[in-house]
């Protein structure tokens, strides 16, 4: 703010434009961002690029809302601008860029899209470069990532016949709350890199459609924001990547609470981000990745978009810490991201309400097995060592990764989880349809759902039950070498959903 108390002009801004003074505006705001410079996990380059200048389209995407305020100290506040005297950004549309949107309209429409697999497909062509190395990319050499799919490949159903099926329902409560489907809308983060309603998206859709939504942490949306866009009595549920400084993470658990979230799921899997290659090198090619420090030290700006927004993570979490969530919540505690049927069991004799089976999409640890393939053995131990059937009220089990279609789902339904975790495919159907995209992917696994369960013989999902499915198969891994084209080469794959003609503009 001006010494008058009024808003800074736009030309004040400007002046300071260099890595000696940068100043930027973001949402309005002027931030003095010199001595952040160096610190800023996607380096120096990027913000100098908007140095005394009007940075809120580039920083939207990428960063949740609160970031800037929470990373910089208060006095580097500078206050609001006079927006009337900021001069505009001059956006340049590469060539590469009107190809894109020249592939954005030659989308097929959605009534050409038959399957989950069609919005990947779509998404791939008509997102921008680096927000597609974000949302798809995994870990090393993407083993994982594939194996989540593969893996329900290995499960075969034995469906039963001569059953009235003329009435089927796959409703069911989770956590005690009612929902449409066995499937809720799981945590992932930077929506606005597909659309520029980023979460909301998801939020308008499981409204409509009656079905929950998991919060993300690092949403593009704030987190007010989100909750305040959903219908009266919409459920939501929340993700939580524990704060290194736990006050923080006791206000954001306790305003959650406060503001009617129902659950809160625990981050457990992500103590150190793993290397996401993709997005790595599209950090290479945006900046200099030997960028030098104004101390002449060298700095790392290798790890991607995901590694700006991740730094705050506490890799010190441990089970000790779990009493202390319990103390500062009556939300049921969820830890999403357990990988074996060892640490099922802790979370079951800690008290917990329930574990996510997961390996966050095979983002994390390459090689670590698949939520599905791990569901089969926290069945078995859960009822050897502790007398527990699942499903079970008392700890609920969830999977989340590879699920594309509803009879992924109603695998894992057989073997006892409560309901299944989807989070890409709504990533990819809203960056290319918008919230249609969305009411779309859940139409199709509404339809889905109908189909298999009469063509299972279950008229509910109590129906559904462990005989139906065949688990002699679940733990053959056979893993493709990377590189290797032969199979490639000699498969005809199954047609996706495809562009259009694209006409050249004179």
């Amino acid at each position: 703010m001006s010494a008058q108390g009024q808003p800074i002009s736009g030309k004040t801004v400007a002046e300071h434009n260099s890595r000696q003074s940068c100043w930027i505006i973001v949402h309005g705001h002027v931030y003095d961002v010199t001595e952040f410079l160096d610190e800023h996990p996607g380096g120096s380059k990027i913000i100098l690029k908007y140095a005394g200048k009007d940075a809120t389209q580039e920083y939207e995407p990428i960063h949740p809302p609160n970031a800037i305020s929470d990373n910089l100290p208060k006095e580097k506040c500078l206050g609001p601008v006079d927006m009337g005297t900021v001069q505009k950004v001059e956006v340049k549309i590469t060539d590469e860029e009107k190809a894109r949107l020249a592939r954005v309209e030659a989308r097929p429409s959605l009534s050409e899209i038959l399957n989950l697999h069609d919005f990947e497909a779509i998404a791939k062509l008509v997102m921008p470069e680096k927000a597609w190395a974000y949302y798809s990319s995994a870990s090393d050499d993407e083993i994982t990532n594939r194996e989540n799919h593969a893996a329900y490949h290995r499960l075969w159903f034995r469906p039963r016949v001569l059953r009235d099926v003329t009435h089927v329902d796959w409703s069911t409560r989770i956590l005690g709350h009612q929902t449409t489907m066995p499937v809720y809308i799981t945590a992932t983060a930077l929506g606005k890199l597909g659309h520029p309603d980023g979460e909301l998206n998801l939020t308008r859709s499981a409204a409509k459609h009656g079905v929950i939504q998991m919060i993300p942490t690092l949403a593009s949306c704030s987190f007010d924001e989100i909750v305040d866009a959903a219908q009266p009595n919409q459920v939501q549920f929340l993700q939580l990547y524990v704060n290194k400084d736990r006050e923080v993470t006791k206000r954001i658990v306790q305003h959650a609470e406060k503001r009617g979230i129902k659950a809160l799921f625990i981050t457990v899997d992500a103590p150190q981000l793993g290397r996401r290659e993709k997005d790595m090198r599209m950090k290479f090619e945006a900046d200099d990745p030997h960028e030098v420090s104004k101390s002449g030290d060298k700095v790392d700006r290798s790890q991607g978009a995901a590694k700006a927004i991740t730094g705050f993570i506490d890799p010190g979490l441990k089970w000790s810490d779990i009493p202390w969530f319990q103390s500062i919540t009556k939300m049921p505690l969820i830890l999403k991201g357990v990988q074996t049927w060892e640490d099922a069991l802790e979370a079951y004799d800690r008290g917990l309400a329930g574990v996510v089976l997961s390996n966050h999409g095979g983002r994390q640890l390459d090689f670590a097995r698949s939520g599905i393939e791990v569901l089969v053995e926290v069945v078995e131990k859960l009822k050897e060592k502790r007398g527990v059937t699942l499903p079970n009220e008392r700890f609920q089990v969830f999977v989340d990764g590879g699920v594309r279609r509803a009879t992924d789902v109603l695998k894992a339904i057989a073997l006892g989880a409560t309901a299944v975790g989807v989070g890409r495919p709504f990533l990819y159907a809203f960056s290319a349809y918008g919230q249609d995209g969305v009411d779309k992917a859940l139409q199709i696994l509404h339809d889905e759902f109908e189909m298999n369960l009469r063509l299972l013989g279950a008229n509910t999902l109590k129906d559904v039950v462990p005989d139906m499915v065949d688990t002699s198969n679940i733990h053959s891994h056979v893993v493709a070498v990377p590189g290797d084209r032969l199979y490639d080469n000699n498969y005809e794959s199954m047609q996706t959903a495809r562009l259009r003609e694209i006409k050249a503009k004179l």
